[in-house]
């Protein structure tokens, strides 16, 4: 049995540990024990990728153990096309979210231990088989998130990290009710995800277990109504925990989705696709709206993830073959792009301690480099062709067309209003007379370009050849549409 995907959860729990044992006078150490900690783990995550069969639609590199015996719980990872992107990202996006906490000064020593533990628990949400597991992970990402936003927060930071602790464990609560169903509903009891799966629940149950499941994973999606707690969070957050915030926590509800909901309940999905398609739609169209009428940057942005995770929820909603590889590269390329912003909006934030976009003007001439960067994060955004916004929600599209052509076509609502709100900000930050306040406005330097380049190479590579992610994807989505009796393409 490989070890691999154990190595991949507790490194980074093993980087915080060491960062515990590193005085407080060495502070400047503990930033550098953290960024090797993220670095081993992605190499890590690297080496799984060569060791993953694409080819194979089955779970693949599992690791399982007896952990609980007088309830049947086990340690069991394991991977497939699903989870293995989520996996990538995760280790990715917490590489660069570690290297642009290097100009955080508060009480360095807890925060890179509780952002390691945050990377444990992410890792491990992706990579359980096991229900009673997956929740122990999924609660143990709550509670550093929570404490990351509540100390390093902005100004109204306690308000966020209440407010998003309490949604966040509303849905947790509602969705540990849904798994407890499950387990006492099997005989012999079991949280095993896969046997769950190969289960048969009536139709009623079915429908109590996913609209369990629906509440807890639409609340970190977050899907409309659910979605107050976002902005705040995102705007009160420190820009590190905001890029890992948008481009992988909010991945995590869409992905229990695909590892849960569907696979144990999939009559109930078809039941309420329908409706998961109109909060989609409203998502998507909403959240544009709303995007368009910020003036704070950082909030802009934020709102702009309400509105194209919409687009994850209504791949989902179509359950075919390009709605769901849409929704999945949409996961993924969400996270690439719109963690880019949220660089870039810390990028100027330090510099102007300002949001207000309204302030600015004219900056292209200034910082003509940050320019640059902010313009090609904000065409992959609005969904440039040859960038890799536009090839996951072109699919989207397809799949939710073969599904509901009205609604579909109500959604490109959204991206008009995402090319509105984008080039509105670009107009207002980049061009016009420079502000005579921000004529000696430092460029953008050498840490936080390199933060950005391996984003910008992501975004071109999935852009001009998208099969490279879809090659992952697709074996794995085509045996889950199969056993939900969707048609695999």
């Amino acid at each position: 049995m490989s070890h691999l995907l154990s190595w991949l959860v507790f490194t980074p729990l093993v980087g915080a540990l060491a960062v515990l044992f590193i005085p407080k006078s060495a502070a400047e150490f503990t930033k550098w024990v953290a960024l090797a900690a993220t670095l081993v783990t992605g190499l890590l995550s690297l080496f799984l990728l060569t060791q993953f069969d694409r080819s194979l639609a089955t779970v693949q590199l599992t690791e399982k153990a007896l952990w609980i015996p007088q309830i049947n719980v086990h340690y069991f990872l394991g991977t497939d096309g699903i989870s293995m992107p989520m996996v990538m990202l995760t280790a990715l996006i917490s590489i660069l979210a570690c290297l642009a906490s290097f100009n955080i000064d508060l009480r360095q020593k807890e925060y890179y231990c509780l952002f390691l533990l945050l990377e444990t628990g992410m890792m491990g949400t992706f990579l359980a088989l096991d229900l009673f597991l997956f929740y122990v992970f999924w609660e143990v990402v709550l509670v550093p998130m929570y404490f990351l936003i509540g100390i390093w927060g902005g100004p109204r930071k306690e308000y966020a990290a209440i407010k998003f602790f309490l949604y966040t464990l509303a849905g947790s609560l509602l969705m540990l009710l849904g798994i407890l169903a499950l387990y006492f509903h099997t005989t012999p009891h079991t949280f095993n995800v896969l046997e769950l799966a190969q289960a048969h629940f009536t139709v009623k149950f079915q429908k109590f277990i996913f609209m369990a499941f629906f509440l807890g994973f639409a609340i970190k999606v977050p899907v409309w109504p659910f979605h107050t707690w976002l902005p705040d969070a995102h705007v009160e957050a420190p820009t590190p925990i905001s890029v890992i915030l948008a481009g992988v926590l909010l991945k995590m509800g869409t992905y229990g989705f695909f590892r849960f909901a569907y696979p144990i309940a999939e009559d109930a999905a078809r039941w309420f696709s329908p409706y998961m398609a109109i909060l989609a739609v409203i998502g998507i169209v909403y959240g544009g709206f709303v995007a368009l009428a910020q003036t704070d940057f950082k909030k802009m942005v934020a709102y702009s993830s309400v509105s194209h995770m919409g687009f994850v929820l209504l791949g989902l909603a179509a359950l075919n073959q390009n709605g769901f590889n849409g929704a999945m590269t949409q996961m993924f390329n969400h996270g690439t792009i719109t963690g880019g912003l949220f660089l870039l909006v810390g990028v100027l934030y330090d510099r102007a301690h300002t949001r207000d976009m309204t302030a600015f003007g004219g900056l292209g001439a200034r910082v003509p480099l940050y320019a640059g960067f902010l313009v090609f994060f904000s065409m992959a955004s609005l969904g440039l062709p040859s960038l890799s916004g536009f090839v996951s929600e072109f699919l989207v599209l397809l799949g939710g067309y073969q599904f509901n052509g009205t609604l579909t076509a109500v959604s490109c609502i959204g991206i008009i209003l995402a090319a509105a709100y984008l080039l509105y900000m670009i107009r207002r930050v980049l061009l016009g007379p420079l502000n005579p306040k921000w004529a000696a406005l430092e460029e953008i330097n050498t840490r936080e370009i390199v933060t950005l380049v391996p984003l910008m190479v992501l975004i071109v590579l999935f852009g001009l050849c998208p099969r490279l992610l879809l090659a992952y994807m697709t074996p794995t989505l085509n045996g889950l549409l199969h056993a939900m009796g969707g048609l695999a393409l």
